[in-house]
């Protein structure tokens, strides 16, 4: 469903439950820092993106008095307490926009977790409270984007590490995972900052909502490519006893497009890519101008994807590359984006490598796997409050719960700095605000800093200690030893 006005009034856009917290602060309390971090998780690294989203589509708009309106009435509806005045004072000395300061690292960095990736701080003492209000809301804008863009950028380096190890071509890696994940994902919202995310990575999506927002609010500049694809639909239209009319006709139609993605599992895989493709159809596919994709589409994605490569290598031809690899005719690739995920892509490019094929051979897509299989939980991502300042004191405070050490919290103000090649996050009074990498990006709804997609992409290109991704590439290394042994 579409979202209208009332699902972007901050005041409810957060838990019912955060409109009784501020009376539970000790008094004279005039300031709450808090903090946003991964306290680890499946990954030993983030890669941060989102917050510019959040922030420009939220907390740049103030908010009026019929949201305050709005929200005493839904909250009161809940038998929840709603504090008018509180909000009453924000429309008037402020315009309406939250009083805070946001700091941030920069969007695109790729870190160990457990560090400080966000800071933020109320910027009048008689708004303490706001700090932590819209948490729920924040946390959601961070976690969700940062674990995809996490997913997407751990499958880069799977992918960077096949092409290096068996392929000369190195430079087309950031067209080898596409996003197919818009219909599998649980909104559009979530297609989008999903589909922003994975572009920081890849230049390959047909998720719209994630170009737009690349676009919208990064401002992206072509930020993917897609191409004719085909769906069982169309194919399944001609009759079985045409299949091979079918895929000719769509050879034919989108020539001009200079490429073609031939679904071959609507009826019999093997048989449309040994026969139909392969001997009916082969001096179209050597003569198309451009690439012809073949796409199996369902069945054992690690042994589909090869023996698909093989069948064609037998129909087509192959060369040998400089590292002893076979290489298809640069006119056909296989195109796999079934059963693809972060647990699957490496054992996949794992069994071309056993087979002698060279990575470049396939090119992949991701669904569900890339933009759904992931919850908040995934990197543990939490918002905790890490300092207070009552009458006048500042204090350090933090939860140490006994049940549960993942969930101890950092104390005081924070800093972060690079040290030795080791990002550190440290007490803010112990650093230059030069050696800081925390940034300021928003202030009493002022942007403070507007990062260009072009940047995230720089930042999440830079080379980085191989402890970052080794576990994510260790299936390439461990099954090249067991088919050597």
């Amino acid at each position: 469903m579409a979202l209208g006005r009332s699902y972007d009034n901050i005041i409810i856009n957060t838990d019912s439950y955060k409109h009784c917290h501020y009376p539970l602060y000790p008094a004279g309390t005039e300031y709450v820092s808090s903090y946003v971090e991964s306290r680890g998780g499946e990954f030993p690294v983030t890669m941060f993106v989102g917050l510019q989203a959040f922030l420009r589509e939220y907390l740049l708009h103030p908010i009026t008095l019929e949201d305050i309106d709005q929200a005493e009435s839904i909250t009161r509806e809940q038998g929840m307490h709603f504090n008018r005045e509180n909000w009453l004072g924000i429309l008037n000395d402020h315009g309406g926009f939250l009083p805070v300061e946001i700091e941030a690292v920069p969007e695109g960095l790729v870190m160990p977790t457990r560090n400080v990736l966000v800071q933020i701080i109320n910027t009048d003492p008689k708004y303490f409270w706001v700090t932590s209000f819209f948490e729920t809301a924040l946390l959601r804008g961070v976690w969700y984007p940062t674990t995809v863009g996490t997913i997407s950028w751990l499958a880069k380096q799977v992918i960077k590490e096949a092409l290096a190890r068996t392929s000369d071509h190195p430079e087309i890696l950031r067209h080898c995972l596409h996003d197919y994940g818009a219909r599998g994902v649980s909104s559009q919202q979530s297609a989008a900052l999903g589909g922003l995310a994975h572009l920081v990575n890849f230049n390959q999506s047909d998720t719209v909502p994630g170009i737009l927002a690349a676009k919208e609010y990064y401002n992206a500049v072509a930020p993917a490519n897609s191409g004719p694809n085909s769906e069982h639909a169309g194919f399944c239209a001609w009759g079985r006893e045409n299949e091979a009319a079918a895929m000719r006709n769509m050879l034919e139609v989108h020539a001009p497009s200079g490429v073609v993605l031939l679904l071959t599992d609507t009826y019999d895989h093997e048989n449309a890519v040994k026969n139909i493709i392969g001997r009916e159809l082969a001096d179209f596919v050597r003569n198309f101008p451009g690439l012809v994709g073949v796409r199996p589409d369902s069945g054992d994605v690690v042994q589909v994807t090869a023996e698909t490569t093989e069948w064609l290598m037998d129909s087509f031809g192959y060369t040998t590359n400089s590292k002893g690899f076979k290489v298809l005719p640069d006119y056909v690739r296989v195109v796999q984006g079934d059963g693809v995920n972060r647990d699957s892509l490496p054992r996949v490019y794992a069994e071309l490598e056993r087979r002698g094929f060279s990575a470049e051979n396939a090119i992949f897509g991701m669904g569900g796997g890339l933009l759904q299989h992931c919850n908040r939980d995934t990197m543990n991502f939490g918002q905790k409050a890490s300092a207070v300042c009552v009458n006048g004191e500042w204090r350090g405070i933090a939860k140490a719960p006994t049940g549960d050490a993942m969930k101890a919290s950092k104390r005081g103000r924070l800093g972060l700095r690079l040290s030795q090649g080791e990002y550190q996050t440290v007490p803010r009074e112990s650093i230059s605000p030069e050696e800081n990498i925390l940034q300021p990006v928003f202030r009493n709804g002022k942007l403070l800093r507007k990062w260009d997609f072009s940047e995230l992409i720089e930042r999440s290109e830079r080379e980085v200690p191989e402890s970052y991704y080794a576990d994510a590439i260790a299936p390439l290394h461990n099954d090249a030893e067991l088919a050597l042994s």
